[in-house]
């Protein structure tokens, strides 16, 4: 991002004869410590909005840094590689890269600036893992209102969004990710862009996690896991519809295939994971107690071990 969008920020500026604007450069985890210690950076340097660039981690970084600093928030998310640009949650991680928990902020972004050509630019396989994320959205939304759960606010679960999401990547999906490859930036590009991006954020802090974001969570603990986050939920969704015996599973699978998601621990590089290593996953999955607490179905961990050999 720096190297693709740094110059042409500056240039912008300059042109509208601006302030200059005070970067700062992080490839570092997501973690408490480091964004309370860039908000501090930020409240020292008189910033008067915090403006996160980049992909997931940037924006979740950006996120948390501007709640705080109690300063205005504009996300320019890079890449439709997750659905966390509009809404207000952080996830943090330890610096070890596995998951910490949720931060709940005090209100959404106050700008969203997505640019399609800038997006549209980002790797094809950030895109396909925002596909993966958004699909888990309606499922795990329904899940959440069977098991008379609540979203991710506290409210009751809403699946209008979540709903939307779905019908979107069942119409445009796999028309996008071929038109991505050509270069085209076309209505169905367009529609997975918003999909991923606004319906999925709206649709999940509306709708509520269940165990798909759950086992997604849990496998950070797994240095060895390469897995984007959406690629993560992808493979959780499919354990999860298996737990779940949902007619929709055959459709889910048939869509991860022509769009290339992972739907099997091979797929997600661990194939040769151990025993031992898939409990502690399932430890790590039990852990997202609000998650959890969000499946209709009931698991124990032994039959969430077996569900991901299976998938």
């Amino acid at each position: 991002t720096e190297d693709r969008l740094g110059r042409q920020i500056v240039d912008g500026f300059l042109d509208e004869d601006l302030s200059e604007p005070f970067f700062k450069i992080y490839d570092g985890p997501c973690t408490e410590d480091a964004v309370v210690e860039m908000a501090k950076e930020a409240q020292a340097e008189y910033c008067d909005m915090v403006v996160g660039i980049g992909g997931g981690k940037m924006l979740d970084i950006a996120k948390a840094v501007a709640f705080y600093a109690e300063l205005p928030l504009c996300v320019c998310p890079t890449a439709a590689s997750m659905d966390g640009p509009c809404s207000a949650i952080s996830v943090l991680y330890h610096e070890d890269g596995s998951f910490d928990r949720y931060l709940m902020l005090e209100k959404n972004p106050d700008l969203v600036v997505v640019d399609t050509g800038v997006v549209a630019a980002a790797p094809l396989r950030m895109t396909v893992a925002g596909m993966g994320d958004a699909l888990a959205t309606y499922f795990e939304a329904r899940s959440c209102a069977a098991a008379h759960g609540a979203n991710e606010h506290g409210g009751a679960p809403a699946l209008v969004a979540a709903r939307a999401c779905y019908d979107t990547l069942m119409e445009c999906g796999v028309a996008a990710k071929r038109d991505l490859k050509k270069g085209r930036i076309s209505p169905a590009v367009e529609r997975l862009i918003e999909c991923n991006i606004l319906l999925s954020g709206v649709g999940f802090e509306s709708g509520g996690l269940a165990l798909a974001h759950a086992i997604a969570n849990g496998l950070t603990i797994l240095p060895e896991c390469k897995a984007m986050h959406g690629e993560a939920v992808a493979f959780g969704l499919v354990v999860q519809l298996r737990l779940e015996r949902a007619p929709e599973l055959d459709q889910v699978l048939e869509f991860c295939q022509r769009v290339g998601l992972p739907t099997t621990l091979e797929e997600l590089g661990l194939g040769e994971i151990s025993d031992a290593d898939l409990l502690s996953v399932a430890d790590a999955t039990f852990k997202n107690e609000r998650n959890m607490a969000n499946e209709q179905a009931k698991v124990t961990k032994q039959k969430l071990v077996q569900l991901m050999c299976e998938a």
